[in-house]
């Protein structure tokens, strides 16, 4: 009898936007095509839209550029 009930599920407040695979090649490429201070900026840039403030977490989206910044400054180090 219990298993007739669907599971209660959260309200998205915003729904998650992910890259894709596409998306993460194009953002490497363009990312590689960059000096280095540029991507600097872009790193601080993204860094500051990931910081926890409150209850607010970033989407993953903004993880994940974050993430290929930082992997593009880490093969140039």
């Amino acid at each position: 009898m219990l298993g007739s009930f669907p599971m209660a599920r959260r309200p998205d407040r915003e729904k998650a936007e992910i890259l894709s695979e596409e998306d993460l090649k194009e953002l490497r490429h363009n990312l590689a095509h960059l000096s280095a201070a540029a991507v600097r900026d872009f790193y601080e840039r993204a860094y500051r839209d990931c910081r926890l403030v409150y209850t607010r977490l970033p989407s993953p989206r903004q993880m994940q550029t974050l993430v290929q910044v930082w992997k593009q400054l880490w093969k140039w180090r």
